[in-house]
């Protein structure tokens, strides 16, 4: 499967990690890591989610409130 990082994403990455590391130091590496995780996960499953919008397979972040399209 092809995955494409959009800029938009990049940003809103960018944003999850600063507000994780203003909690606790340490938590926006875990954060960053964790979606790296689950896009790399998505890389090899992708196929198996159902299609919701705009034909995109969307995951589920197994650890923060998020969706990866």
């Amino acid at each position: 499967m092809k995955l494409r990082v959009v800029d938009g994403a990049q940003d809103d990455l960018i944003a999850g990690f600063n507000f994780y590391e203003a909690r606790e130091q340490g938590i926006g590496d875990h954060f960053l890591a964790c979606l790296y995780s689950d896009v790399e996960s998505l890389r090899i499953f992708g196929a198996i989610h159902r299609r919701v919008y705009k034909n995109l397979q969307p995951s589920l972040s197994k650890r923060f409130p998020l969706a990866i399209y």
